[in-house]
């Protein structure tokens, strides 16, 4: 369900009204829903209350739901071994062959896992800084966050005076990255092109840091530090992925807590400030709920990049208009990553394509199409 698209509305009926047929007809108008919306009563503190719910968000995330949950059963079958729906079923219990117990449960498991973590991470991400800068080129990936957060970790793995993990580094990354955007806008904070562009130039700088780190150590370190520049999901740090996990069901509540005023930033900051946001602290807090879900995916997956793109597009299409599809934008990274991942396995199988090549060979055009269509909205 769309994080914007539930509304508390309590009513309340007089002291007169209930024997008279015509305020039972007022009563009944009051609590219509609007257009598009289910209205859904609930007891609120001893009164009546309901909440109002968006019927195309609703639907929009129940399918990308069961298109999920369709794609993660394909991606435990299928692989180098295929295995039959049953079988799978069984290892997943601990059940049956040793063998394929210990492929489910040990490898295509968490690796579906790590697809849906960094999937939603990366499009949630997106999706905040998109709403922040309306702009929907404004991806963590293209203003140089996931760049910053790569060049940190792999810096950790090349071993250059560092003995920290790469997340945390990571996040070190991430966080520089982006303050470093920010001194370059100039003031402009997290709108126009300004801040796109000079995130471009800091994008480049760490991606260039990265490749001479590559190219100043022995070709075994260099290979051990390549999956973190393409984005793969092969083999992922167990402990990583549950920092990642947790942060990501923080990062979806306080999504939640701020949805409203997401919606109102759609507008000019002035327009929000009238209506009692306090603009300034929202960005804040939504930049900062970005940066740390980027860096946390890109410890665990790299940078995999155009998920960011992806998802809240295909969001924003199956969605509803009314609001920022938050919840919808997380179920879609995660539907891309897992589908992307399982193209890298299949298509030239044995031999498996990072699945952070595959989102660039697919968002490549995409990112094209967006630059030559007109936009109607931003997220």
């Amino acid at each position: 369900m769309n994080a914007s698209s539930l509304d508390s509305i309590p009513h309340r009926q007089g002291l007169g009204d209930t024997g008279s047929p015509a305020a039972s007809g007022r009563h009944a108008d009051a609590v219509r829903p609007p257009a598009g919306y289910w209205r859904l009563a609930l007891p609120m503190a001893g009164k009546d209350g309901a909440i109002l719910i968006d019927r195309r968000a609703l639907v929009a995330n129940l399918g990308l739901i069961v298109a999920l949950l369709i794609l993660g059963g394909l991606s435990l079958c299928l692989g180098s071994v295929t295995l039959a729906p049953l079988e799978t079923t069984r290892a997943l219990l601990g059940q049956g062959d040793a063998m394929n117990a210990f492929l489910v449960q040990e490898l295509r498991l968490p690796r579906l896992a790590a697809g849906i973590a960094t999937g939603a991470a990366f499009a949630l991400s997106g999706c905040l800084m998109q709403t922040l800068a309306r702009n929907r080129l404004a991806t963590p990936g293209i203003i140089g966050i996931d760049n910053g957060a790569t060049a940190f970790a792999v810096a950790s793995v090349v071993g250059l005076g560092m003995s920290l993990a790469p997340p945390p580094l990571a996040l070190a990354g991430a966080a520089t990255a982006t303050a470093l955007t920010f001194g370059l806008a100039g003031g402009v904070g997290t709108r126009g092109y300004r801040f796109i562009v000079a995130g471009i130039g800091v994008g480049a700088v760490f991606g260039a840091v990265t490749q001479l780190m590559l190219a100043r150590v022995d070709i075994d370190t260099a290979n051990a530090a390549y999956p973190w520049t393409v984005g793969s999901l092969n083999a992922r740090d167990p402990a990583s992925l549950w920092a990642l996990g947790a942060a990501l069901v923080i990062g979806l509540a306080i999504s939640r807590c701020i949805a409203q005023a997401l919606n109102v930033l759609r507008f000019s900051d002035s327009v929000a400030a009238g209506l009692g946001i306090r603009v300034r602290h929202c960005r804040r807090g939504a930049l900062m709920l970005s940066v740390g879900l980027t860096a946390l995916a890109v410890a665990v997956a790299g940078p995999v990049g155009m998920v960011a793109l992806i998802g809240p597009e295909l969001a924003r299409h199956v969605s509803s208009p009314r609001g920022v599809p938050l919840m919808g934008s997380a179920l879609a990274g995660a539907l891309v990553m897992v589908s992307a991942d399982l193209a890298g396995r299949l298509m030239l199988a044995p031999l498996e394509i990072p699945v952070g090549i595959v989102t660039a060979v697919i968002g490549g055009p995409l990112l094209l199409w967006i630059l030559l269509r007109p936009s109607r909205r931003i997220c």
